[in-house]
Protein backbone atom coordinates (compact mmCIF):
# COMPACT_ATOMS: atom_id res chain seq x y z
CA UNK A 1 0.00 0.00 0.00
CA UNK A 2 1.68 3.39 -0.74
CA UNK A 3 1.68 6.11 1.65
CA UNK A 4 -0.41 8.70 0.62
CA UNK A 5 -0.89 12.27 2.70
CA UNK A 6 -3.02 15.26 1.66
CA UNK A 7 -0.53 18.41 0.82
CA UNK A 8 -1.55 22.19 -0.43
CA UNK A 9 -1.90 23.07 -3.88
CA UNK A 10 1.51 22.02 -6.35
CA UNK A 11 3.00 20.43 -3.17
CA UNK A 12 3.36 22.62 -0.86
CA UNK A 13 2.64 22.01 2.82
CA UNK A 14 2.24 25.44 4.84
CA UNK A 15 -0.76 28.18 4.02
CA UNK A 16 -0.91 31.78 5.43
CA UNK A 17 -4.62 33.46 5.54
CA UNK A 18 -5.27 36.52 7.16
CA UNK A 19 -8.62 37.83 8.71
CA UNK A 20 -9.63 41.27 9.74
CA UNK A 21 -12.60 42.20 11.15
CA UNK A 22 -15.60 45.37 10.48
CA UNK A 23 -14.75 46.78 6.94
CA UNK A 24 -13.13 49.94 7.84
CA UNK A 25 -10.97 52.88 5.65
CA UNK A 26 -8.49 50.96 6.98
CA UNK A 27 -8.72 48.15 4.77
CA UNK A 28 -8.08 50.35 1.89
CA UNK A 29 -4.40 50.56 2.86
CA UNK A 30 -4.49 46.83 4.56
CA UNK A 31 -5.30 45.63 1.17
CA UNK A 32 -2.64 47.78 -0.75
CA UNK A 33 -0.27 46.03 1.40
CA UNK A 34 -1.43 42.36 1.10
CA UNK A 35 -1.25 42.78 -2.95
CA UNK A 36 1.61 44.17 -3.08
CA UNK A 37 3.20 40.77 -1.32
CA UNK A 38 1.02 38.35 -2.71
CA UNK A 39 -1.16 37.87 0.52
CA UNK A 40 -5.05 36.73 0.67
CA UNK A 41 -6.67 37.50 3.37
CA UNK A 42 -10.77 37.49 4.50
CA UNK A 43 -12.40 40.33 4.88
CA UNK A 44 -15.63 40.13 7.39
CA UNK A 45 -18.18 42.76 6.86
CA UNK A 46 -21.37 43.95 8.51
CA UNK A 47 -23.81 45.35 5.85
CA UNK A 48 -25.91 46.98 7.72
CA UNK A 49 -23.02 49.36 8.78
CA UNK A 50 -21.38 50.29 5.15
CA UNK A 51 -20.91 54.11 4.90
CA UNK A 52 -20.99 54.74 8.27
CA UNK A 53 -18.34 56.88 10.22
CA UNK A 54 -15.37 55.69 8.44
CA UNK A 55 -16.55 52.36 6.92
CA UNK A 56 -15.67 51.60 3.29
CA UNK A 57 -19.16 52.25 1.65
CA UNK A 58 -21.07 49.64 -0.74
CA UNK A 59 -20.32 50.73 -3.91
CA UNK A 60 -16.56 50.28 -3.14
CA UNK A 61 -16.69 46.96 -1.86
CA UNK A 62 -16.64 44.37 -4.53
CA UNK A 63 -13.51 46.25 -6.47
CA UNK A 64 -11.48 46.63 -2.97
CA UNK A 65 -11.69 43.23 -1.74
CA UNK A 66 -11.46 41.80 -5.57
CA UNK A 67 -8.30 39.78 -5.29
CA UNK A 68 -9.94 38.48 -1.32
CA UNK A 69 -12.97 37.16 -0.03
CA UNK A 70 -15.77 39.21 1.58
CA UNK A 71 -17.57 36.90 4.57
CA UNK A 72 -19.89 37.65 7.08
CA UNK A 73 -19.79 39.43 10.52
CA UNK A 74 -23.54 40.24 10.89
CA UNK A 75 -25.63 43.02 9.84
CA UNK A 76 -25.35 45.38 12.90
CA UNK A 77 -22.37 43.27 14.71
CA UNK A 78 -24.42 42.30 17.93
CA UNK A 79 -23.14 40.24 20.94
CA UNK A 80 -24.93 37.33 19.49
CA UNK A 81 -24.72 34.86 22.14
CA UNK A 82 -26.80 36.90 23.92
CA UNK A 83 -29.33 37.29 21.07
CA UNK A 84 -32.47 35.43 20.49
CA UNK A 85 -32.57 33.00 17.46
CA UNK A 86 -35.08 34.54 15.44
CA UNK A 87 -32.31 37.78 15.77
CA UNK A 88 -29.40 35.42 14.96
CA UNK A 89 -30.52 34.03 11.52
CA UNK A 90 -31.85 37.75 10.50
CA UNK A 91 -28.46 38.89 11.74
CA UNK A 92 -26.46 36.02 9.59
CA UNK A 93 -28.56 35.54 6.29
CA UNK A 94 -29.41 39.28 5.73
CA UNK A 95 -25.71 40.02 6.06
CA UNK A 96 -25.19 37.17 3.30
CA UNK A 97 -27.96 38.40 0.87
CA UNK A 98 -26.89 42.17 1.12
CA UNK A 99 -22.39 41.03 0.82
CA UNK A 100 -23.35 38.76 -2.08
CA UNK A 101 -25.70 40.91 -4.18
CA UNK A 102 -22.24 43.30 -3.85
CA UNK A 103 -19.29 40.79 -4.36
CA UNK A 104 -21.53 38.76 -6.72
CA UNK A 105 -20.37 35.47 -5.11
CA UNK A 106 -21.83 32.81 -2.60
CA UNK A 107 -20.45 34.44 0.87
CA UNK A 108 -20.16 31.39 2.86
CA UNK A 109 -17.96 31.93 5.87
CA UNK A 110 -17.64 34.28 8.71
CA UNK A 111 -16.15 35.22 11.99
CA UNK A 112 -17.62 35.67 14.97
CA UNK A 113 -18.70 39.63 16.13
CA UNK A 114 -17.30 40.86 20.08
CA UNK A 115 -15.50 37.03 19.64
CA UNK A 116 -18.96 35.97 21.25
CA UNK A 117 -20.63 32.25 20.45
CA UNK A 118 -21.77 29.63 21.75
CA UNK A 119 -22.22 25.94 20.23
CA UNK A 120 -26.20 26.62 19.86
CA UNK A 121 -24.78 29.06 17.01
CA UNK A 122 -22.34 26.90 15.83
CA UNK A 123 -24.67 24.17 15.66
CA UNK A 124 -27.22 26.85 13.95
CA UNK A 125 -24.82 28.35 11.27
CA UNK A 126 -24.48 25.37 9.11
CA UNK A 127 -27.95 25.51 8.62
CA UNK A 128 -27.71 29.90 7.57
CA UNK A 129 -25.19 28.59 4.62
CA UNK A 130 -21.96 29.54 6.92
CA UNK A 131 -19.23 26.87 6.44
CA UNK A 132 -16.98 28.56 8.88
CA UNK A 133 -16.48 31.26 11.67
CA UNK A 134 -13.38 32.56 13.08
CA UNK A 135 -13.10 33.08 16.99
CA UNK A 136 -10.79 35.42 19.04
CA UNK A 137 -9.22 32.37 20.39
CA UNK A 138 -5.56 32.81 19.18
CA UNK A 139 -3.94 29.98 19.83
CA UNK A 140 -0.03 30.74 19.06
CA UNK A 141 0.17 27.34 17.12
CA UNK A 142 0.40 26.67 13.67
CA UNK A 143 -2.18 23.53 13.61
CA UNK A 144 -4.88 22.86 10.91
CA UNK A 145 -8.73 23.70 12.56
CA UNK A 146 -10.27 20.40 13.31
CA UNK A 147 -13.73 22.61 13.88
CA UNK A 148 -13.99 25.46 11.30
CA UNK A 149 -16.81 26.77 12.74
CA UNK A 150 -14.80 27.13 15.99
CA UNK A 151 -11.82 28.37 13.74
CA UNK A 152 -9.08 29.35 16.05
CA UNK A 153 -6.53 31.81 14.80
CA UNK A 154 -2.97 31.64 15.49
CA UNK A 155 -2.25 34.99 16.74
CA UNK A 156 -3.32 38.98 16.59
CA UNK A 157 -0.73 41.05 14.61
CA UNK A 158 0.13 42.81 17.75
CA UNK A 159 1.47 39.52 19.45
CA UNK A 160 4.62 38.88 18.89
CA UNK A 161 4.42 38.15 15.34
CA UNK A 162 7.39 39.07 13.52
CA UNK A 163 9.14 36.05 16.06
CA UNK A 164 6.11 33.84 15.18
CA UNK A 165 6.22 34.32 11.36
CA UNK A 166 9.91 33.84 11.39
CA UNK A 167 8.88 30.52 13.56
CA UNK A 168 6.68 29.49 10.36
CA UNK A 169 9.00 30.24 7.75
CA UNK A 170 11.98 27.87 9.16
CA UNK A 171 9.38 24.99 9.80
CA UNK A 172 10.64 22.24 7.46
CA UNK A 173 9.33 18.96 8.33
CA UNK A 174 6.92 18.20 5.29
CA UNK A 175 5.16 15.26 7.40
CA UNK A 176 3.18 17.82 8.56
CA UNK A 177 0.74 20.44 7.07
CA UNK A 178 1.22 23.92 8.61
CA UNK A 179 -1.51 26.96 8.87
CA UNK A 180 -0.47 30.59 9.89
CA UNK A 181 -3.45 32.02 10.66
CA UNK A 182 -3.25 36.19 11.67
CA UNK A 183 -6.25 38.29 12.61
CA UNK A 184 -7.10 41.99 14.07
CA UNK A 185 -8.88 45.20 12.73
CA UNK A 186 -7.13 47.57 10.17
CA UNK A 187 -7.78 50.61 12.07
CA UNK A 188 -5.69 48.98 14.52
CA UNK A 189 -2.50 50.29 12.93
CA UNK A 190 -4.18 53.99 12.90
CA UNK A 191 -4.55 53.68 16.59
CA UNK A 192 -1.37 52.54 17.61
CA UNK A 193 0.24 54.17 14.78
CA UNK A 194 2.15 51.18 14.17
CA UNK A 195 1.90 50.00 10.25
CA UNK A 196 5.06 48.89 10.23
CA UNK A 197 4.67 45.76 11.81
CA UNK A 198 1.84 44.51 8.71
CA UNK A 199 4.48 46.14 6.45
CA UNK A 200 7.23 44.97 7.81
CA UNK A 201 5.49 41.02 8.03
CA UNK A 202 4.05 40.67 4.20
CA UNK A 203 7.59 42.38 3.31
CA UNK A 204 9.11 39.25 5.06
CA UNK A 205 6.37 36.59 4.73
CA UNK A 206 4.80 37.15 1.00
CA UNK A 207 6.15 35.80 -2.17
CA UNK A 208 7.46 32.56 -1.15
CA UNK A 209 7.74 29.90 -3.03
CA UNK A 210 7.23 27.42 -0.79
CA UNK A 211 3.92 29.30 0.75
CA UNK A 212 0.29 29.06 -0.12
CA UNK A 213 -1.48 31.99 -0.32
CA UNK A 214 -5.09 31.84 0.48
CA UNK A 215 -8.46 33.18 2.25
CA UNK A 216 -10.30 31.30 4.77
CA UNK A 217 -13.03 29.82 2.17
CA UNK A 218 -10.21 28.49 -0.31
CA UNK A 219 -8.68 26.54 3.08
CA UNK A 220 -12.19 25.45 3.97
CA UNK A 221 -12.90 24.10 -0.21
CA UNK A 222 -9.52 23.13 -0.67
CA UNK A 223 -9.83 20.42 2.60
CA UNK A 224 -13.56 19.53 1.85
CA UNK A 225 -12.11 18.52 -1.63
CA UNK A 226 -9.33 16.35 -0.13
CA UNK A 227 -12.31 14.90 2.11
CA UNK A 228 -14.17 13.82 -0.44
CA UNK A 229 -11.37 12.10 -2.35
CA UNK A 230 -12.48 8.41 -3.48
CA UNK A 231 -9.44 6.30 -2.47
CA UNK A 232 -9.58 2.30 -3.52
CA UNK A 233 -9.57 0.37 -0.42
CA UNK A 234 -6.01 -0.62 -1.44
CA UNK A 235 -5.02 3.04 -2.27
CA UNK A 236 -3.65 2.13 -5.41
CA UNK A 237 -5.71 4.41 -7.12
CA UNK A 238 -8.50 7.58 -6.24
CA UNK A 239 -11.05 9.21 -8.07
CA UNK A 240 -11.60 12.94 -7.20
CA UNK A 241 -15.52 14.05 -7.76
CA UNK A 242 -14.97 17.89 -6.82
CA UNK A 243 -14.16 20.10 -9.31
CA UNK A 244 -11.05 21.36 -8.49
CA UNK A 245 -7.70 19.72 -8.08
CA UNK A 246 -6.13 18.11 -5.17
CA UNK A 247 -2.32 17.23 -4.87
CA UNK A 248 -1.10 14.49 -2.79
CA UNK A 249 1.96 13.24 -1.68
CA UNK A 250 2.49 9.66 -3.39
CA UNK A 251 5.56 7.50 -1.50
CA UNK A 252 6.95 11.08 -1.20
CA UNK A 253 6.58 12.03 -4.87
CA UNK A 254 3.42 14.60 -5.64
CA UNK A 255 0.63 13.97 -7.81
CA UNK A 256 -1.76 16.37 -8.91
CA UNK A 257 -5.29 14.83 -8.96
CA UNK A 258 -7.76 16.73 -11.17
CA UNK A 259 -11.24 17.71 -10.89
CA UNK A 260 -13.64 15.06 -12.66
CA UNK A 261 -10.63 12.33 -13.40
CA UNK A 262 -9.43 9.42 -11.73
CA UNK A 263 -5.89 8.92 -11.34
CA UNK A 264 -3.41 5.67 -11.06
CA UNK A 265 -1.27 5.99 -7.59
CA UNK A 266 1.11 3.31 -8.08
CA UNK A 267 2.14 3.49 -11.64
CA UNK A 268 4.62 6.05 -13.07
CA UNK A 269 3.57 10.01 -12.03
CA UNK A 270 5.03 13.03 -12.94
CA UNK A 271 6.12 14.37 -10.00
CA UNK A 272 6.31 18.40 -9.57
CA UNK A 273 9.69 19.83 -8.53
Amino acid sequence: MPKVLMTFPEGKFKVLTMSYDDGKAADRKLVNTFNKNGIKGTFHINSGLLGTGDRIPGEEIAQLYRNHEVSTHTVTHPTIARSPKEQLIEEFVEDRKNLEKIVGYTVRGSSYPNGSYSSFIKNLLPYLGIEYSRTVNSTGNFAMPDDFLEWNPTCHHNRDLMKIAEDFVNLHKKQYLYMMYVWGHSYEFDNDQNWHVIEDFCEYIGNREDIWYATNIEIVDYVKAFQHLKFSADSHFVYNPSAMSVWLSVDEKIVEVKGGEQVELTKKTTALL
